[in-house]
C-alpha cells in the first residue's frame, strides 16, 4: 500500500512571521529585515572578511506591502485579495508571484505557516 500524501491548498495556508527576526519600516513604507550571521563560518568570515554580524535585507515595495500583511490570521487569499486591492493590475499574475514570494520567505525561515 502506497503511503499518499494528503493534497492541501497552498493558498489557504496562513502565514506568521518568524519572530526571530525582527524588521523596521521607513517613512516610505519600505520593510528592512535584520538578519543575525551566527555559526563557526559566519565568525570565521567576520573576522577574515570583515563581513557583517548583522545583515539588512531591504523588502521591494510590494514585498514591504505584503509583509506587513503577515499577522498569523490572513491565509494567502486574503492576503492576495488585499494586494490586488492595493496594487491593481500591477500585482498580475496576482497568486503565481504571491505563492512564490512566500515560499522564498518561507525558505529563508523569515515565515512560517500555522
Amino acid at each position: 500500500m502506497k503511503n499518499k500524501k494528503k493534497s492541501e491548498n497552498y493558498l489557504l495556508k496562513v502565514p506568521n512571521k518568524n519572530p526571530s527576526f525582527p524588521f523596521s519600516q521607513d517613512e516610505n513604507g519600505i520593510v528592512t529585515l535584520e538578519v543575525e550571521n551566527k555559526g563557526a563560518m559566519n565568525r570565521v568570515f567576520q573576522k577574515l572578511f570583515k563581513k557583517p554580524k548583522i545583515s539588512y535585507i531591504h523588502l521591494d515595495e510590494m514585498g514591504s506591502f505584503i509583509w506587513l500583511l503577515i499577522d498569523g490570521e490572513k491565509d494567502i487569499i486574503k492576503i492576495g485579495e488585499e494586494v490586488k486591492e492595493h496594487f491593481k493590475e500591477k500585482a498580475e499574475p496576482l497568486y503565481e508571484r504571491l505563492s512564490k514570494y512566500i515560499k522564498i520567505l518561507e525558505s529563508y525561515s523569515f515565515i512560517t505557516f500555522k
